[in-house]
């Protein structure tokens, strides 16, 4: 199994006419997802790459009966469009956009929540189940179907870690970008416990960075709630303090947030840390076989 997205996704593209929408869309299609609808304002009646254009979200869900979407309009638009897709009913919508306005992001996260609504990002590469469906703009070639899962704060080290891993034989259940903005949808601890829920993941990977505390609210979650390995790669250990690095929700402050923290958390709730990528594969064999508990 996967946990968000497989065969069954059918997909709806928000702002497909525009660059990115149009391209990505071309790669998804080609990896296998299926797409029934995109959505630009006033293109109703075009099509891209022979799927059917849209003006409003509602017309092309009762049309395709489309149950997710994946978001490339721009930042300022970005509360609306998710606002428009939980209206139709959608219950996964996966953003991409980054530097959606907080403001308008935490609005759009409360109505999302109070509708029991999945959203992934803003400021995310996406989600992928691997030979079952890509919801994202990763390169789909680094990613292979198996039984691990991963989750990342970073697009780029998603990238890399999954590429080490399935280089590795190490490979995935669904490998997700959770965002990068300081507002996200869902947090690190609502992914482990979708992948503590999925008979077919049989251990997890949390790819973590400086800022906030979602890591060590998960170590805190893993201590009694996860029965899955569970293996922790933290980026960040030289960066100075009271600086941003990377995107907006990499930031450390008077010494929350800091790497040295978040390895800390996770090294008292038993879960191993790597120290360089190449090692989590052999962390995950060395987890499996001796079980977390």
């Amino acid at each position: 199994m996967s946990i968000l997205v497989d065969e069954k996704t059918r997909l709806l593209v928000q702002g497909i006419t525009g660059r990115q929408g149009t391209f990505q869309t071309k790669l998804m299609l080609e990896y296998g997802t299926n797409i029934v609808a995109g959505v630009t304002p006033g293109r109703g009646g075009e099509s891209v790459h022979s799927v059917p254009v849209y003006d409003d979200v509602a017309t092309a869900v009762e049309k395709h009966g489309a149950n997710a979407s994946i978001i490339f309009v721009p930042p300022p638009g970005v509360e609306e469009a998710i606002l428009e897709a939980v209206e139709a009913g959608l219950k996964l919508i996966v953003t991409i956009t980054e530097h959606v306005p907080v403001h308008d992001m935490l609005r759009a996260k409360a109505v999302a929540a109070r509708e029991g609504v999945t959203v992934v990002g803003p400021n995310t590469p996406g989600l992928i189940s691997p030979g079952k469906c890509k919801v994202g703009i990763m390169p789909a070639s680094i990613f292979r179907k198996g039984d691990v899962g991963l989750v990342s704060r970073s697009g780029t080290l998603l990238y890399e870690v999954a590429s080490t891993m399935t280089r590795a034989g190490c490979y995935q259940s669904t490998c997700i970008g959770k965002g990068g903005d300081p507002v996200t949808g869902m947090t690190v601890t609502e992914y482990l416990q979708l992948f503590e829920n999925d008979p077919d993941t049989r251990a997890v990977v949390v790819l973590g960075e400086i800022g906030g505390s979602e890591e060590e609210d998960a170590a805190e979650f893993i201590k009694s709630n996860m029965t899955k390995p569970v293996v922790a790669y933290i980026v960040g250990r030289s960066a100075p303090s009271d600086k941003r690095m990377g995107h907006a929700g990499a930031i450390v402050s008077r010494g929350l947030g800091s790497a040295e923290s978040k390895v800390e958390a996770f090294e008292s709730a038993g879960v191993p840390v790597a120290r360089r990528p190449r090692e989590i594969p052999e962390l995950i064999s060395k987890a499996l076989a001796s079980g977390r508990k």
